[in-house]
């Protein structure tokens, strides 16, 4: 079985798609590689149409039962996982996007993790710079500098193949035990950060989103635990509570 040594129920995960032809592609390589489920966030064409369940051959049980969601969260919402594909080329000083060789040889690193999701942006400007921060890590295919940009179906087959292909070759390592704090841990950590800086004066309101985004880049890469995520929380629980219950003295 392909893709079944330590991960399992793989979601590929497309953002706005305007093409039945790539989504009838994207279907058809998650039969190839026994992916768990195709999943679509507001697409911008019919993914049911005659167009895209042609090319899908075999894979258009994905496109029947694909599941469509109004956002990325939504979209990402079990996930223990989240990795991002993003082929921009117009990357900020705050930019850290890893090899898609080293994100996949550090994936199957791990004994056993529940729910991998791959997100895909749309075909003409990828992904916002809030939607790469809604995944634990971000990744690149390299390309020429001259024309990096992929088709969207291209950069699914690449790394899908790149993905079973790091999977079979690390089959025999020790593998660490997987506790990486999930994006939406990360997510809703960020909203309560967010709110009690901008409540102690330390954050302004036009500037809060620039500055929380690159502390969340840190914590990002830095590859925070569920416990150290915890940790966090906690702090800020109780600084929350001591100006609560300050207030009222």
């Amino acid at each position: 079985m392909i893709l079944e040594k330590n991960f399992s129920n793989l979601k590929v995960i497309l953002v706005e798609p305007k093409g039945p032809l790539n989504v009838g592609s994207v279907a058809r390589l998650c039969s190839n590689f026994e992916v768990e489920e195709l999943r679509i966030v507001s697409p911008k064409c019919d993914i049911f149409s005659l167009e895209a369940k042609k090319m899908a051959l075999k894979g258009q049980k994905y496109i029947d039962h694909c599941k469509i969601f109004d956002n990325l969260e939504q979209a990402i919402f079990d996930c223990d996982l989240v990795l991002a594909s993003c082929g921009r080329i117009d990357e900020s000083k705050d930019s850290y996007f890893e090899s898609s060789e080293d994100i996949f040889n550090w994936t199957v690193s791990f004994k056993k993790i529940s729910n991998l999701a791959i997100i895909f942006g749309r075909e003409d400007r990828g992904l916002t710079n809030s939607e790469i921060l809604l995944a634990n890590k971000t990744f690149k295919i390299p390309t020429s500098q001259n024309n990096p940009s992929l088709n969207l179906s291209h950069a699914v087959a690449i790394v899908l193949y790149e993905l079973n292909k790091s999977s079979n070759r690390n089959f025999n390592k020790d593998l660490e035990l997987f506790n990486l704090a999930s994006s939406k841990q990360i997510r809703d950590s960020f909203v309560e950060i967010e709110e009690m800086l901008l409540r102690v004066g330390y954050l302004l309101k036009h500037t809060s989103r620039a500055k929380i985004s690159k502390f969340k880049n840190y914590i990002l890469r830095a590859n925070t635990s569920m416990h150290e995520i915890n940790v966090l929380r906690g702090i800020v629980h109780q600084i929350n509570w001591f100006l609560n219950n300050s207030n009222k003295n």
